[in-house]
């Protein structure tokens, strides 16, 4: 078992101890429109109020433009609980966001073919 302060609170057998929910207190929704490839990046400022621990690893992952999806993978919470944290910080003056941007159409079917293609040699 990881020593007190050593990151999320992990079993090695049971993994997590505090459900990802508990962490964003019961909230669903961010207060900041954010989606997967929304940019991150903390702006030097202290956040205001307390924050819990997964904040501040947040707010560490975000010294340089990062991309939401990659933040909620480095903490192994859910997108929808790291948007949740994201936008407290961002609430909190402490990270500033942008949305990606696309040189292309997202949904244009050439560019979906090609993941397509893409996976089934994954697979």
């Amino acid at each position: 078992m990881a020593a007190a302060g050593d990151g999320p609170w992990l079993d090695d057998a049971a993994g997590r101890l505090v459900r990802p929910f508990t962490v964003s207190n019961g909230r669903t929704r961010p207060t900041v429109a954010l989606d997967l490839m929304s940019q991150v990046m903390a702006t030097g400022a202290t956040p205001l109020g307390y924050l819990g621990p997964e904040h501040a690893q947040a707010l560490e992952r975000c010294s340089v433009p990062v991309a939401v999806a990659e933040v909620a993978a480095h903490l192994k919470l859910p997108v929808a609980v790291t948007k949740v944290l994201l936008a407290d910080l961002v609430d909190s003056g402490a990270l500033t966001t942008k949305p990606p941007a696309f040189h292309h159409n997202p949904t244009d079917r050439a560019l979906l073919e090609a993941v397509l293609d893409g996976l089934r040699r994954q697979l």
